[in-house]
């Protein structure tokens, strides 16, 4: 059974940090890319940051852009999104999405709830 489960959302006040993680079971994790997206309350889901199935290549939203990191391991078949000096507007639930281009196909995982607030 495929699963991807995302951990480690929370309350944080700003400025402080977060370690989400997602960790994948049922398929070959090693070769799908990976991405975070998130979805504000009201607002479209949107991308925060993707990783390619190495982890050899990495990008991040402007909006995250040198506050956010997104690394893999490919052995413990987890990715995970470090999320540092955070603004209330980064308050949102947080999903993880696995990808093959070259298969067609695409996993999510359910979420995480991340909010900010002093």
């Amino acid at each position: 059974q495929v699963q991807l489960v995302e951990s480690g959302g929370g309350l944080v006040q700003p400025g402080g940090s977060l370690r989400l993680s997602c960790t994948a079971s049922g398929f070959t994790f090693s070769i799908y890319a990976m991405r975070w997206y998130r979805q504000a309350p009201g607002k479209e889901r949107e991308l925060v940051a993707g990783i390619s199935n190495t982890g050899g290549s990495t990008s991040v939203s402007d909006s995250v852009k040198g506050r956010f990191t997104i690394s893999r391991d490919n052995a413990k078949a987890t990715v995970y999104l470090q999320m540092n000096s955070l603004k209330p507007e980064d308050t949102a639930v947080y999903y993880c999405r696995a990808h093959s281009f070259s298969l067609g196909i695409e996993y999510w995982g359910k979420g995480t709830l991340v909010t900010v607030s002093a």
